[in-house]
């Protein structure tokens, strides 16, 4: 099957659909130019000539010089001011007539998108740290802007990942053509993603669509991605509008926009244009919560720019932690937009701002500033408003009663006016866009009245199907807190005030519940019950998932520091392990003010919870870090707070972020949300709802838990691995690696592919529902979830890398200790001590005494394959014959022609052959290249008859000679250079008089050899 299409025929396709967008087609080893040099200079300077006509030649030398020296600095730092350039042209100095002129040279004329060249190119190789030939480049202007890395889709050894590893090997070896790097893209045809240079493979996303539209994006085909991507006009606005570097401190990270915030950002831009000349409602931006909102906002403002003629921005967000994290990420990327964002600090400051220009600025400002007057700040009509969240109730047009609380951490009523009404007047000819990741309330109709309709709705199915967000589940314990009927009814009103907090003689009734249910939440028996629980929960199920990180909610201030000092009393070693996060006030207890520390302190917390390698893994809070607040490992919440509506979503929204293998986000209810999150989901779509409406996972992962966990029982019917779970550490070891032979047996082909899909299947539904499963189901689990692992490094070469002896026991030990707490060391091969060799014959005895014959073949298998493969890079002979025997061995006895001793003997057999080879090349004094071009010359059994091995030797020794010399670059891809070292291979041989009379095949096995040889040297070198 894996000879029907190849890695090369798919290249062809891919190259096939680029020349079908337009592009100009090269093939790289017909291309003259230096192979040192990541440009394609003569299209280069042909391009800078045709898009700066005006520009004399010393201007085009400056540019040309300021691309090729970069000053000393990280590939990303060189990469940022590439893109610089890129998108906004390169600013150079030259003399006119004795004057010094200043002009900026432009590498791409984005207006005008024919008059650029575009050229797709393969086999292009580069020379650096060593010679690479990356499957497919595309030149914009003669710069290499994308690289595209390919698998071969038939296969099963690689797949896309073995693409990122590559695109990341490149990144080591020829790091200067990543300088000019826009996006870099992998591909197997099933799996199409694109990223950049700073992305980890979590990070490259698909592009599910060539037009916009949502439909049929679950299985886009790789033509969707390429042509979505890359038709011409397409990739210039992505490569200006869509790329930004975000600079967060020492780090820096470029990002590339997903599909729906490309699609999204377009509508919102062109519903703004026509709200600037209409009624002022730009509409409203629906993302749902981890999607990229704020990047979303950010490529939204730097493409306003040009679309409306630089107009002036304000930022409106309703509270100043959200101000705070909002204006972070403009900040951080204010290079792309090429203005400093600003925080009005005042509404007089506000006003002065607005007033202080015509044009341009960035201006970041809280509802709280409009509060405070009625009149207008400004009556420009180039101001945009981009409001955060912008369906929450302080949005109003009527007049509303607003719970706040004061400095001194009181909660107050006060009565105030709608604030879209304020907004309005305040800036009446201004055009409003409102961003959200909630949708709005079907109730409310004051925010379509302010924003006007849906631009753009991307769901939370949207985002979990794209791979952009994670599911996020819920585990009900409110059992565990032993609450009273009248602490539960006490809560239920609680919630009912929540969900009509507009109106006044609620708010009353309100002020003195609250009072009681700080007390009833805060009692001590209540909170201690509470911490054990929560200690048990996390210690048992959660601490060893990922990063460890959870956030535990809590109802008030006062509350939060009682859980934190308990949790302290309980785990007195953990004074780095757990934090707290709120607001201070002025009445707080002195005790409290070192705990909760000023701004400073906070900021190194979020630092430090943000870092999967500090400590600190749990962070208490109560309303911080509740909104925009991204921790990408967060997998837990607790939640001792009753919330309802878009706090609620939002809240649990901090573990919906994706991270490497992250199943989904667990939420912990100690408060009785469920109802409170079903109310919330009424308002998004239909298929929310249906999917996600209740993510009980007693009622959704469990069940699916206890189904798969039947599967694999059933599967493993008459193999007794009891001794796993009462055993000692060596009758554990041996039940795994029994389970492994009993499912790799020859005639269990289909069943081991359905036991590895199940066994993840169950493994994924334990990691969100471990804390219902009892003690006997969960061993059982890890028992599975062992033997998969296993399996799967054993029978899949897609990892590409060795098997090794002690990376499986080490993979295996970590994998028990986090399911099921063992301390215990498993040595799975009990026989075999010693790392894996195949050339140590004290292995091969111990592998040909094992008891588990299946798994012995697996591994000799495993290993021979591995040693040919490395035949198969250097020594055709070799490689052919071991192959050959190796194939004829395998087929025997899947065929049942051979049983597993007779196949493991002949496997043993060949193994040492292997070994004798290996040895061949040191007892003729060959080195290994050598020997291979010995065994081509030899390879005709007859040929020794008429050469004495001395000569043999001779010519071998010429023959590798001649060919080091001669070696140019691609030479085997160019006909010119092929036809040259052949006629030098056959004048060498001729002048041995080799082959001898009617031996004429003698010659082609040479030539072979020598351009593997040649195509070996050049991927090492």
């Amino acid at each position: 099957m894996s000879g029907l299409y190849t890695e090369a025929d798919y290249e062809n396709s891919v190259v096939e659909l680029f020349r079908n967008m337009g592009y100009t087609y090269l093939y790289g080893p017909d291309v003259e130019r230096e192979f040192n040099n990541p440009l394609y200079e003569e299209e280069l300077l042909s391009s800078l000539h045709r898009l700066n006509p005006s520009l004399p030649e010393d201007a085009i030398s400056d540019a040309l010089f300021k691309l090729k020296n970069f000053e000393n600095g990280e590939l990303v730092q060189k990469n940022a001011v590439f893109m610089d350039f890129l998108q906004n042209g390169i600013p150079v100095r030259f003399f006119v007539k004795g004057e010094e002129r200043s002009s900026i040279v432009y590498l791409v004329d984005y207006k005008n998108p024919d008059n650029n060249s575009f050229i797709v190119a393969n086999q292009w190789t580069f020379v650096e740290n060593s010679n690479k030939r990356p499957d497919v480049l595309l030149f914009v202007n003669g710069l290499p802007v994308v690289i595209v890395e390919l698998k071969s889709p038939s296969r099963e050894e690689t797949d896309a990942s073995a693409a990122y590893r590559q695109l990341r090997n490149y990144m080591k070896e020829i790091p200067s053509i990543f300088i000019y790097n826009a996006i870099c893209v992998m591909s197997d045809q099933m799996t199409s993603k694109a990223g950049t240079i700073t992305s980890g493979e979590d990070r490259f996303m698909e592009w599910k669509t060539v037009d916009g539209s949502y439909e049929n994006t679950q299985y886009a085909q790789f033509d969707t991605f390429f042509e979505g991507m890359f038709q011409k006009e397409r990739l210039l606005d992505i490569i200006k509008n869509f790329i930004c570097f975000s600079n967060e401190g020492i780090n820096s990270f470029k990002i590339l926009a997903g599909y729906h915030q490309y699609f999204a950002v377009n509508k919102a831009v062109e519903s703004t244009k026509h709200a600037t000349k209409t009624d002022g409602k730009g509409g409203v931006f629906w993302h749902t919560q981890g999607s990229g909102k704020s990047l979303s906002m950010v490529f939204y403002a730097h493409l306003l720019q040009e679309a409306l003629d630089s107009p002036t921005i304000v930022v409106l967000t309703d509270r100043n932690d959200l101000d705070d994290q909002l204006f972070g990420q403009f900040a951080k990327c204010k290079d792309f937009l090429r203005q400093d964002p600003m925080h009005a600090q005042s509404r007089e400051n506000l006003s002065e701002l607005l007033a202080g220009r015509q044009a341009n600025g960035i201006i970041f400002t809280t509802m709280q500033k409009f509060e405070e007057s009625n009149e207008a700040l400004s009556e420009r009509r180039n101001i945009i408003v981009m409001a955060d969240e912008a369906h929450r109730g302080q949005y109003g047009l009527t007049e509303k009663i607003k719970l706040t609380t004061n400095e001194d951490g009181e909660e107050v009523a006060k009565r105030v006016v709608g604030t879209a009404r304020i907004i309005r007047n305040s800036l009446p000819n201004a055009t409003y866009i409102g961003f959200t990741g909630t949708p709005i309330s079907s109730k409310d109709r004051s925010t379509r009245e302010v924003f006007g309709n849906y631009i753009d709705i991307y769901d939370m199915t949207q985002a979990v199907e794209d791979g952009a967000t994670r599911p996020v589940y819920y585990e009900s314990r409110v059992i565990k807190l032993n609450l009273d009927e009248a602490t539960l009814r006490m809560i239920d009103a609680e919630y009912d005030i929540m969900s009509n907090n507009a109106d006044p003689e609620v708010i009353e009734k309100s002020k003195c519940t609250l009072g009681q249910m700080d007390a009833v939440l805060g009692n001590d028996n209540t909170i201690n019950s509470l911490v054990c629980d929560i200690l048990d929960h996390y210690e048992n199920y959660r601490e060893g998932l990922l990063t460890g990180k959870a956030m535990i909610v809590a109802y008030s201030r006062p509350i939060a520091m009682k859980i934190y000092k308990r949790i302290l009393e309980l785990r007195p070693g953990w004074t780095e392990k757990v934090g707290i996060v709120m607001t201070s006030g002025n009445n707080d207890p002195e005790e409290w003010h070192d705990i909760v520390g000023n701004k400073h302190h906070k900021n190194e917390l979020a630092k430090k919870f943000k870092d999967n390698n500090s400590p600190l893994k749990i962070a208490i809070v109560v309303d911080m870090w509740l909104t925009g607040f991204d921790v990408p490992s967060l997998a837990t919440m607790y939640v001792y707070k009753p919330m309802n509506g878009y706090n609620l979503m939002q809240a649990i929204a901090r573990v919906n972020r994706v991270f490497r293998d992250k199943e989904g986000g667990l939420v912990v209810d100690y408060v009785g949300i469920a109802a409170a999150l079903k109310q919330a989901m009424n308002d998004y779509t239909t298929r929310d709802k249906k999917n996600y409406g209740d993510t009980d996972v007693a009622k959704v992962a469990y069940p699916k838990f206890i189904e798969k966990l039947g599967v694999c029982r059933d599967m493993f019917h008459g193999f007794d691995y009891s001794k796993f779970t009462t055993g000692t550490d060596l009758e554990r070891a041996k039940s795994i690696s029994g389970a492994v032979n009993f499912i790799i047996a020859r005639e269990k082909q289909t069943e081991k592919e359905t036991f590895v899909k199940e066994a993840l299947l169950l493994h994924q539904a334990l990691s969100l529902c471990s804390s219902l499963v009892c003690e006997k189901d969960r061993f059982e689990a890890a028992f599975f979830e062992s033997v998969r692992v296993l399996v799967m490094r054993l029978t899949n070469a897609g990892t590409g890398r060795k098997i090794s002896l002690p990376e499986m026991n080490a993979r295996i030990n970590e994998l028990l200790k986090q399911s099921i707490k063992s301390d215990g060391v498993i040595n799975l091969f009990s026989d075999a001590q010693e790392e894996f060799s195949l050339f140590d014959p004290k292995f091969l005895e111990e592998i040909s005494r094992m008891k588990e014959k299946n798994l012995a073949v697996e591994l000799l298998k495993k290993l021979i394959a591995e040693q040919v493969s490395i035949y198969r890079r250097t020594n055709v002979v070799k490689s052919e014959k071991f192959s050959e025997i190796m194939q004829k061995a395998i087929n025997s006895y899947l065929n049942g022609m051979l049983t597993n001793e007779e196949v493991i003997a002949e496997m043993l057999k060949l193994a040492k052959q292997l070994a004798e080879a290996h040895e061949e090349g040191q007892q003729l004094g060959l080195t290994a290249d050598e020997l291979a071009f010995y065994d081509a010359l030899t390879k005709p059994q007859a040929i020794k008859d008429f050469y004495q091995n001395e000569e043999l030797i001779a010519i071998t020794k010429e023959l590798a000679d001649t060919l080091r010399k001669n070696k140019t670059i691609d030479w085997q891809r160019k006909e010119t250079a092929r036809a040259k070292m052949r006629t030098l291979i056959k004048r060498l041989l001729k002048r041995h008089k080799y082959p001898p009379d009617g031996m004429d095949d003698a010659v082609q096995t040479v030539m072979t050899q020598c351009e593997l040889w040649t195509d070996s040297v050049m991927e090492t070198e």
